[in-house]
């Protein structure tokens, strides 16, 4: 999946997507979960990178479920697997013994974490189910951290620890893109006194190295969420033929995923037959399949708050014309090639900007050259300029996880590698879409092996 886009819900399909509104709210307060230890080597981890400062990461706040379900900030679900709405943590990181400004001494302090719990609005929850506050028996156990206090206590902890030496207010990091955030840091300002705000530290730029390595738990929850893809991608594939309308696959395809213990979808769906597979981010899927046509499907799911990401391109009468399927092995080739390329440590993603001659370790540059190298487009000329986007993507609780593309493929890291192919002028396009992890070997693991890949196993599959 390219990017991510929301798109308008027809009138027609309001029932579909109420009922599944409610089956995914229920879904999300049974959600598979790391072990909760792993959920506090992380507040550790991340307590490291603060330079004695502290990090206040928002939950994400309750919405109105009329189409979609709450679903929690990603950085705050990767630091606490707390899965309510309104809550806060604090991570106070350890910190040498200091002296202020005017000389007056400072003891040292030691690892702190927190959660705060809003308070419970009985009348919301008569909508939105019985939520947890402070006072809840068993809450330091239910959450995992070392105390849980209610939200009201958050600016009399916070602005206590920042007051014993002001200069830690230059080290408060938090998500500078929520309101919640730029709430706080403007009321510690003004608990502070201070003349001009306090300088943005966004938790974003320490959590995307953190989370770009992915645990073994985490491994598992994304190959869960693959399972259940690859098993909705081959419901959808065996119900193409011509006639059928692109939405109807994407709904098809949505059920069985859901079916399959996804809670959601992990981006709107893409179904793109005909002059539409030519086009990236195509997710209106209003057409109606013609015989003749291809038709590119990019869509995945969602397990316990971890994504996948697939794609794969059919002829929509069942059999590849040879000018399709000269398009479709150049671009399985150009993937095989990027993988076959693959060495833990030293590869990177790369991207369109690094397709250069003088470029040596981007798998993208690997793929392009493939693509560059093998067939024409009706003018004799080569294919590379209609490889349109870059190679690939981390995939985490986002599908889009966060990644720095400047560094080198490691160990632990899952990302795709999809090649595409997009010649309007010829009405086809392909895109062949898998997710990869790097094993403790240095393996490249592909987790979509089992949905086919050969342009004739791909007929075969649409064999009903």
């Amino acid at each position: 999946m390219l990017f991510s886009a929301r798109t308008h819900v027809p009138a027609k399909h309001l029932n579909f997507f109420v009922a599944f509104t409610l089956l995914a709210a229920g879904n999300a307060l049974a959600l598979e979960s790391v072990p909760k230890p792993e959920y506090r080597q992380r507040r550790i981890a991340l307590s490291e990178k603060l330079q004695g400062g502290a990090a206040l990461v928002f939950a994400a706040e309750e919405i109105s479920p009329d189409f979609m379900p709450f679903r929690q900030d990603a950085d705050f679900y990767y630091l606490s697997g707390w899965n309510e709405p309104g809550a806060a943590l604090l991570v106070i990181g350890p910190g040498p013994a200091t002296i202020t400004r005017l000389g007056t001494p400072v003891s040292a302090h030691a690892y702190r974490e927190i959660l705060f719990l809003p308070a419970r609005n009985l009348v919301t929850e008569k909508y939105t189910g019985i939520k947890m506050d402070a006072a809840t028996a068993g809450v330091t156990g239910a959450t995992g951290f070392d105390a849980v206090l209610p939200m009201t206590a958050l600016p009399e902890v916070l602005t206590a620890f920042i007051v014993e030496d002001p200069l830690r207010a230059t080290f408060l990091w938090s998500q500078m893109d929520l309101p919640a955030a730029k709430g706080a840091m403007a009321f510690v300002t003004a608990a502070l006194g201070a003349s001009a705000p306090l300088p943005d530290k966004n938790i974003r730029t320490l959590t995307r190295d953190l989370r770009s390595v992915k645990s073994p738990a985490e491994i598992e929850l994304i190959r869960k969420a693959t399972d259940a893809s690859i098993a909705a991608q081959r419901v959808g594939i065996r119900a193409i033929e011509p006639g059928v309308r692109e939405r109807t696959i994407a709904g098809i395809e949505i059920e069985s995923m859901m079916a399959e213990g996804c809670e959601r979808p992990s981006y709107s769906p893409i179904v793109g037959s005909g002059i539409n597979s030519s086009t990236l981010h195509y997710n209106s899927n209003e057409n109606v399949m013609k015989s003749g046509d291809v038709v590119v499907i990019d869509a995945a799911g969602e397990f316990s708050m971890y994504a996948s990401d697939i794609t794969r391109t059919m002829p929509i009468n069942g059999k590849f014309t040879p000018r399709q399927r000269e398009i479709y092995e150049i671009v399985l080739g150009a993937q095989r090639a990027a993988a076959a390329a693959f060495i833990a440590g030293k590869s990177k993603l790369g991207g369109i900007a690094q397709r250069g001659p003088e470029v040596t370790d981007s798998l993208d540059k690997v793929a392009f050259d493939y693509i560059n190298t093998h067939g024409k487009d009706l003018r004799g000329e080569p294919l590379g300029k209609y490889f349109l986007h870059s190679l690939g993507h981390s995939v985490g609780i986002d599908v889009h996880d966060p990644m720095d593309y400047t560094k080198p493929l490691d160990k632990g890291m899952v990302f795709t590698i999809e090649p595409g192919i997009y010649i309007p002028e010829e009405k086809i396009g392909v895109r062949i879409e898998d997710v990869f992890y790097v094993d403790s070997d240095g393996k490249l693991v592909d987790l979509v092996e089992q949905l086919p890949h050969d342009a004739g196993d791909v007929e075969s599959a649409m064999r009903r």
